[in-house]
């Protein structure tokens, strides 16, 4: 869970208990600690203040103890990048310097953003750019609701730039389908969920944020039942000896026992579909006996599919599935009652595509590492 303690520790992105914290060490009195704390949370998440004396309904003794020990400190940007189709990706530093990518996607009906809830990944998918870098360390909860903060002050989306919490808003939308597995990193996704769906501050609705898991089968039904969100499943393939190698994590859950659990998702209806996203791969899990199989698999789940064109990344083993046969694939699920859009790619002129983020700095660094180690040689002095 979150650790908001110690001298200049940013509260930017925290939940209500790391507030009442943060009170009571800058001497709020508990008869007043909810009250400050409703006040604080409202300038933080639904106006978006960076300064603990634009609170100017909160004491001032009160917003003076807070800033002894406590910023309102938003993720660095570290680099931000913009594609001819208008997505947007950002490279967020961490205080510990670590990096990681956060995606705007807008379109005409919504502006969806991908978050992500580790730096680097543990699973290793073989389709998956992010899937080749090796995990780091999981985000706190403050570190993943930072990113939605982040991108709502560079895209101008607090009430002071137009927008509002009931309407008008350039971000109307979650997706955890960012860097990392959310469900390896519950606690704290779950944390951050729960505070940008609380409906005084970021008041994202639950329906309008999705959770999508390679299949961490033992805390699917947790975060249906504590965070209440949509779910979506990178499912990708039909047979356990194919999806073993897209996706490893198989070996562990495979695909009856993952389908098991989702049937029973807390909230599951028809109004509360389950998402599974299949990227479709050329000569490897697109042809018409796959798409059988999969209308076959998922009989009884209230579901629709993502028909996922294959974005491709250097050094990738993959092709893209011919336009006819992507089309063909998505005839027979739709003829079987299942909605089956195929998603357009977003953002390949930028790498901010589906199964594309990977943080750049982790070439750089090592870069930048090598280049030290030459110049020290030179030098004949020891590398920091």
């Amino acid at each position: 869970m979150d650790d908001t303690s110690g001298p200049g520790k940013s509260l930017c992105g925290a939940s209500k208990p790391a507030l009442d914290a943060a009170l009571l060490s800058a001497g709020v009195s508990e008869k007043q600690i909810k009250m400050r704390r409703q006040q604080i949370w409202s300038w933080l998440y639904a106006h978006g203040v960076a300064e603990f004396d634009a609170m100017h309904n909160v004491a001032k003794a009160v917003r003076a103890g807070l800033a002894e020990n406590f910023t309102l400190d938003r993720l660095t940007t570290a680099d931000a990048q913009y594609s001819d189709d208008g997505t947007r990706k950002w490279l967020f530093r961490l205080a510990d310097g670590h990096e990681v990518e956060t995606v705007y996607i807008p379109e005409a009906d919504r502006g969806t953003l991908c978050i992500s809830s580790q730096v680097g990944c543990t699973l290793a998918c073989s389709f998956c750019h992010t899937g080749t870098q090796k995990l780091v360390r999981n985000l706190t909860a403050t570190e993943i609701t930072g990113q939605l903060v982040a991108a709502r002050d560079a895209l101008n989306d607090w009430p002071t730039g137009g927008a509002s919490n009931t309407g008008a808003r350039k971000i109307t939308n979650i997706v955890m389908m960012g860097m990392g597995e959310p469900l390896y990193n519950t606690d704290n996704v779950i944390e951050a969920l729960n505070v940008m769906s609380d409906g005084d501050g970021l008041a994202l609705s639950r329906r309008r944020i999705t959770l999508s898991t390679s299949g961490v089968v033992p805390d699917i039904e947790r975060v249906g039942a504590e965070a209440g969100v949509m779910l979506a499943i990178s499912l990708h393939a039909v047979r356990d000896n194919l999806r073993n190698e897209l996706v490893p994590l198989n070996k562990k859950y495979p695909i009856a026992e993952l389908l098991d659990t989702c049937r029973a998702y807390p909230g599951l209806s028809n109004a509360r579909r389950i998402t599974f996203e299949y990227v479709m791969l050329k000569g490897v899990n697109d042809s018409d006996a796959d798409a059988r199989e999969l209308v076959r698999l998922l009989a009884g789940i209230p579901a629709k599919i993502n028909l996922i064109p294959f974005n491709p990344w250097p050094g990738s083993p993959y092709a893209c599935a011919d336009r006819d046969r992507i089309e063909a694939f998505a005839d027979i699920v739709n003829r079987a009652g299942y909605a089956s859009p195929v998603r357009t790619p977003r953002g390949r002129d930028i790498m901010a595509a589906c199964g594309q983020l990977k943080s750049e700095s982790v070439k750089e660094t090592a870069a930048a590492r090598k280049m030290a180690e030459l110049e020290a040689r030179k030098l004949h002095r020891p590398i920091a």
